[in-house]
């Protein structure tokens, strides 16, 4: 009997001891809700978006109404009537597709409705991509479902997401559009090189452009008495820009009145350019701009499961100005980065962000009579999304030299009645646009100017060290 107590005792201090593993289990509900609920507040990836990223679809106000990539497809757009053609959804991936992903996470398919707010890559009669609500369902065309549209934001479709990344622009997919005779292109990427006059010197990543361009002839009466009969009253600019842009994009959550707690749209990249100005260009008060050359490209951003399409605009351009009497030989290197953008906040609304680090080194440099003459290598750059313009900035690297009295002067010496220099500087202006109220901020009733950066700095002059 004392056996036989013991051995019941025993098996009930068993059958009440602390819980086994599987009990255990239990609580990790709590915890994979707070797994779940720390997930959420990721981050969303910003990245290029594959060749064959899909469209994604939410329903603002309907149960879990968070964006979804689907592998519907805009058939074709009419950007005046704002009508649109949509084959029909296949099987939609969950929003947040990873390996714990399985075939039940995923929504069966149907067709769209009205309600719907639709992100698209670029597409047939929407080159720049499609961001857009279904106001109407027309009706059943041989390719898809025509409907009725007007234009959405993006915060209907990212949500309470955040984002944030900065993405670079493929050298490949700009088109290049070459407005002056004399401009050749190079680029280089990964396994592709596409090379010009200098194109063994690009590196991976940047595009490059070289120019070649005669200035007007001085006018006559302009030049200086002091200029002998020799010296020739005309000028010539030569040089490359090369540039890797990139595209920064922050989207901070919902915050109140349904607008986002912060936002960001840019555009930032390394730059370098060279360029030498050689002659006596024509006086003129205003100064000449000479586009050589305009790009664009379509960058597509995948944005979790959003395909955020930025249209990005490059104009590339020279600008001389003088007074006609000055002449010059000068060349200069130019090297650093650039950013500008515009940024919201709840408080402050959207203000400017706009910096440039540059250096530069002349390789060459001498000045001759009493005068003064500027000229700039540049370029001028838009960037919006799916079709609109949000920001405009113009980044204005330059040479200018100025002399008094009569001197002929050089970086190795000088004769000189008078005093002469030569600087080096850059400019970056720029606008915000109405249009990037498209992240569902409030409505701003103008264009917000960026402010005007200026940098200036001796290369050689009578003066330099």
């Amino acid at each position: 009997m004392p056996a036989l107590a013991t051995t019941a005792l025993l098996l009930a201090a068993g059958c009440s001891s602390p819980p086994s593993r599987s009990d255990s289990g239990a609580t990790t509900g709590p915890r994979a809700e707070a797994a779940a609920a720390t997930a959420a507040e990721r981050p969303l990836a910003v990245a290029a978006a594959p060749k064959d990223t899909a469209a994604a679809t939410a329903r603002p106000g309907a149960t879990g109404a968070q964006a979804q990539r689907t592998k519907l497809s805009v058939s074709s757009y009419d950007s005046k009537t704002r009508r649109a053609v949509i084959s029909p959804d296949g099987s939609a991936d969950t929003r947040s597709p990873g390996p714990s992903a399985s075939p039940s996470a995923s929504q069966s398919p149907r067709r769209t409705a009205v309600g719907d707010v639709i992100a698209s890559a670029p597409a047939p009669g929407a080159p720049h991509g499609l961001l857009a609500e279904v106001t109407k369902v027309i009706g059943e065309t041989a390719e898809g479902t025509e409907v009725q549209t007007e234009p959405a934001q993006l915060n209907a479709l990212l949500g309470d997401d955040t984002a944030k990344g900065s993405v670079p622009v493929d050298p490949a997919a700009f088109a290049v559009d070459e407005l002056l005779p004399d401009v050749d292109v190079s680029w280089a990427k990964t396994g592709d090189v596409d090379a010009g006059p200098q194109g063994a010197a690009v590196p991976l990543g940047s595009l490059r452009l070289d120019v070649r361009a005669d200035l007007p002839t001085a006018q006559a009466g302009t030049a200086s008495a002091t200029t002998s009969a020799s010296t020739s009253a005309s000028a010539s600019v030569s040089g490359f820009v090369q540039i890797a842009p990139r595209v920064d994009f922050r989207y901070g959550g919902e915050g109140a009145a349904a607008a986002p707690a912060s936002a960001y749209l840019g555009v930032s990249g390394d730059w370098s350019s060279g360029w030498a100005l050689t002659g006596r260009a024509d006086a003129s008060a205003t100064p000449a701009r000479i586009p050589f050359a305009t790009l664009h490209a379509d960058p597509v951003l995948q944005v979790g499961p959003v395909p955020v399409v930025v249209n990005l605009d490059l104009t590339c351009y020279l600008q001389v100005s003088g007074d006609g009497r000055i002449t010059v030989d000068v060349e200069q290197q130019v090297k650093g980065d650039f950013t500008a953008g515009g940024t919201f906040g709840p408080a402050q609304g959207w203000t400017p962000v706009s910096s440039s680090d540059m250096t530069s080194t002349p390789v060459r440099t001498s000045v001759t009579t009493a005068g003064s003459v500027k000229a700039t290598l540049g370029a001028e750059a838009g960037v919006g999304l799916y079709g609109t313009v949000g920001v405009v900035a113009d980044l204005a690297p330059y040479v200018r030299g100025e002399a008094t009295g009569t001197v002929t002067g050089t970086d190795d010496r000088f004769e000189a009645d008078g005093s002469w220099a030569v600087y080096g500087g850059v400019d970056l202006t720029g606008t915000l646009r109405l249009q990037l109220t498209i992240f569902g901020t409030p409505v701003f009733r103008r264009d917000i100017p960026l402010g005007a950066l200026h940098r200036e700095w001796p290369l050689a002059g009578s003066d330099t060290p």
